[in-house]
């Protein structure tokens, strides 16, 4: 069958040849007339100008005429252009015209607004339209399904002499309910898959950073690690408390009183938690060289469990005193603290190892809600040479890089050197005194230029 019926057929018929043919003769005999009238006109001319008279003022009358020609077409294209004519400089229909300085739409906030809203259609559409009306431009969205509706997280870009009243009056307005209002910042930009995904990046390759994650994962909050809590307690949610089992055994809980958790957030901790258990424990490869006045050469490196052996027997080296300023408590106390220190789930400790293969001195800096506790205890014979205020300046760094902005140190007041070290950092201190215990608190923000690289190279390098 003929897949193209009116199609025609692809021989041409006798007619068809015929009918060509002749159109052909046709074109060619009108070609060659016109030729014909050409050439007899340009001899007609050529005969006018070189037998004539007047040929010479002929050829120069036809030249100025030309010219004469070629500027009136030129005047008139100039006055009277072809092409389409240009749009008028006016904004789109019913647009107010745009007046006023610059300046006054570039000054803008960033906010984070939460709410809940019904799950029914047409509700965020309320809020986005709300938002138009105040012109906050709204760069980023996410969703948390609830049971009973929606909870909507923005992150905002707002004028910025909108006010947290004004943001929070605009979404109840539209219909949002549980407001709650935060200014954010350029770190804020990020979206959250690609936050997610470096909070896991980093939790992977350390142990240490998984307090530090979920801190950063859900903004203000207390994290509370409780001793063989897994067996006691029921991993879940509860509005503003989240309880996760760690993997030795422990039971982590946040408690978040201004936001309550979302089965969203809960999902994300807990994956978490899993790639946490997972892996296992786990510290970068990392060290840095320490050239002391004296001239030994010193290592300073991430320390675990591993090294509780050999940190087990630079105890045993130090002077009573020396344990005591560290530990607050009696000597013979100090030792069963090793292993929860050297576990780097409670957060990063540093160890100075000599020449010989001896720890000289141990750093740590321990997770603490949205702090982080400072630590230091040097060896005897290696007092006095630099090494505390190193480690201190180190561990701000690190506390910094997690994105820890105070860190503190808890002591006697009659511990001198320490208190000296930590005003060498260069960072505002505030003191607190109860019962004999001095905590010196370091704002790390406004010193964080002077403070060192942690670590020369990455992990692994």
């Amino acid at each position: 069958m003929d897949r193209f019926p009116d199609s025609q057929p692809a021989t041409p018929s006798r007619a068809q040849r015929r009918s060509a043919r002749a159109h052909h003769w046709r074109r060619d005999s009108t070609e060659l007339a016109a030729v014909f009238v050409a050439v007899a006109l340009a001899d007609l001319v050529a005969n006018v100008v070189v037998h004539g008279h007047d040929g010479p003022v002929l050829l120069v009358a036809s030249a100025l005429a030309l010219m004469a020609t070629a500027l009136f077409h030129s005047w008139w294209a100039h006055r009277h252009p072809h092409g389409p004519p240009a749009p008028e400089p006016t904004g789109p229909p019913g647009e107010a015209e745009v007046t006023g300085p610059l300046r006054d739409y570039q000054e803008t906030a960033l906010w984070r607004i939460r709410t809940t809203v019904a799950d029914s259609p047409g509700s965020l559409a309320r809020i986005c339209t709300a938002f138009a009306g105040r012109e906050i431009n709204i760069i980023s969205l996410q969703a948390h399904p609830l049971p009973t509706g929606t909870v909507d997280e923005f992150l905002v870009r707002a004028p910025l002499g909108l006010t947290r009243a004004e943001l929070a009056a605009t979404v109840a307005a539209a219909g949002g309910l549980d407001i709650w209002t935060d200014p954010a910042d350029a770190h804020d930009l990020v979206d959250e898959p690609t936050h997610v995904l470096a909070l896991a990046t980093r939790t992977a390759l350390d142990a240490a950073e998984l307090p530090v994650a979920l801190r950063q994962l859900f903004g203000r909050c207390t994290i509370r690690q409780y001793p063989g809590g897994a067996a006691r307690g029921t991993a879940g949610f509860d509005g503003h408390v989240m309880r996760l089992p760690a993997p030795s055994g422990d039971l982590i809980e946040l408690t978040r009183p201004h936001l309550p958790f979302t089965p969203t957030e809960f999902a994300r901790a807990r994956k978490l938690v899993e790639l946490d258990a997972l892996l296992g424990p786990r510290i970068p490869n990392v060290e840095a060289r320490l050239s002391l006045p004296a001239g030994a050469d010193l290592t300073v490196r991430r320390a675990d469990a591993d090294d509780h052996a050999a940190a087990l027997a630079m105890h045993h080296r130090c002077s009573p005193e020396a344990l005591r300023k560290r530990y607050h408590g009696p000597v013979n106390d100090a030792d069963r603290y090793l292993e929860h220190l050297l576990d780097p789930r409670h957060g990063q400790t540093l160890a100075v190892e000599a020449p010989n293969g001896r720890i000289v001195a141990l750093a740590h800096l321990i997770w603490d809600d949205d702090s982080a506790e400072v630590a230091l205890l040097v060896e005897d014979d290696w007092q006095r040479r630099g090494l505390g205020f190193d480690l201190l300046r180190r561990m701000a760094a690190l506390a910094l890089e997690a994105g820890v902005q105070t860190v503190y140190a808890v002591t006697h007041a009659s511990n001198t050197g320490l208190i000296s070290t930590m005003r060498r950092l260069g960072a505002p201190l505030d003191h607190q005194v109860e019962n004999g215990t001095l905590v010196i608190t370091a704002h790390l923000a406004e010193a964080a230029d002077q403070l060192p690289t942690p670590w020369p190279t990455g992990p692994g390098q």
